[in-house]
């Protein structure tokens, strides 16, 4: 059986594909073009693909009969592959949820740190040698213990997230969820999302990408935040209106925001580029060895859960 992995992956990941799969790596970080994407659902069985991969219903069509049976999503977002066009043609979809949240969660508390304390501009003004040594009133930043954080999706990340916040820095905990929500810590749903933009000093964003969540954060939403709250966003790029956001960073209205994802990424403003009360990372969120192995082999079990006709582990 051929199993196309569309990105290299850690060499534990690839050498269990290759105990059961006659496996082709792709020598290329570039997401698949379409040519690609078309060709892979006639020539092998399972596609494990990944972030930007776009397999979007025009691209099932172009392949009336796929050999594909199996899309082996890496990752636990699967908002770049069309689930019901894939369903329809006969091929399923699974992804590696649980994987990817600790790590997520993580990077979301250091992009939180680093834009309430002006971590980022505080290190570019050493290295550019323009610090003149510390005094009483330099970057002076937003203290984060004892704020509120707001949460924009209360799945396993988003719990995650206010857990990490709420227990190691005394934060209060307001979120919003689509639907009711209990969690194991102290919180309080807000039913509109512009009154938890209001209520709280930092608001971090962790919906699922898709089109039920484009855009939501957009102008309506940075106007009711106060001006001294940040926003976070560690869930997909376009979940926030990017020009909307710069406009509100230009004028003021916010003082701060972290973002490890991006509307049109890889492609980042220059107008975000250049302000210093913006933190950018170039999409950390699970960019650790054990954790992208683990991502891996989850892939990698329901591909084989597939070859051996057995109920797969994680469909979406």
């Amino acid at each position: 059986m051929k199993l196309l992995i569309t990105r290299k992956l850690p060499d534990p990941v690839l050498s269990k594909a290759r105990e059961v799969f006659d496996v082709t790596v792709r020598d290329n970080t570039a997401p698949l073009s379409r040519d690609e994407r078309v060709q892979s659902l006639s020539g092998y069985d399972v596609v494990l693909p990944t972030l930007g991969d776009a397999y979007s219903a025009d691209v099932f069509d172009a392949v009336p009969e796929p050999r594909t049976q199996l899309l082996a999503n890496f990752g636990v977002g699967y908002n770049h592959i069309d689930a019901k066009a894939a369903k329809a043609a006969g091929i399923a979809v699974t992804n590696t949820p649980g994987a990817v949240t600790d790590a997520t969660a993580d990077v979301a508390m250091t992009l939180m740190l680093m834009t309430c304390r002006r971590a980022g501009e505080g290190e570019r003004m050493l290295r550019a040698g323009q610090w003149e040594g510390w005094h009483p009133t330099q970057l002076l930043g937003l203290h984060m213990s004892g704020k509120t954080l707001g949460v924009v999706g209360m799945g396993r990340i988003g719990q995650a997230i206010a857990q990490r916040a709420h227990f190691g820095f005394g934060m209060a905990i307001k979120f919003y969820n689509r639907s009711p929500k209990e969690v194991p810590f102290p919180a309080d749903q807000i039913a509109d999302l512009a009154v938890l933009a209001a209520a709280v000093d930092v608001l971090v964003v962790a919906v699922p990408g898709g089109s039920e969540t484009h855009h939501l954060i957009d102008t309506h939403i940075l106007n009711a935040m106060q001006p001294h709250a940040h926003l976070v966003n560690i869930a997909r790029g376009d979940v926030v209106k990017e020009d909307d956001l710069i406009a509100a960073l230009a004028e003021g209205r916010i003082a701060g925001v972290g973002l490890d994802v991006y509307e049109f990424e890889p492609k980042v403003p220059q107008a975000l580029i250049d302000m210093e009360n913006v933190t950018l990372l170039p999409h950390l969120g699970t960019a650790a060895l054990e954790v992208r192995v683990s991502m891996g082999l989850m892939a990698v079990d329901n591909a084989i859960a597939f070859a051996k006709g057995q109920p797969l582990p994680n469909p979406v």
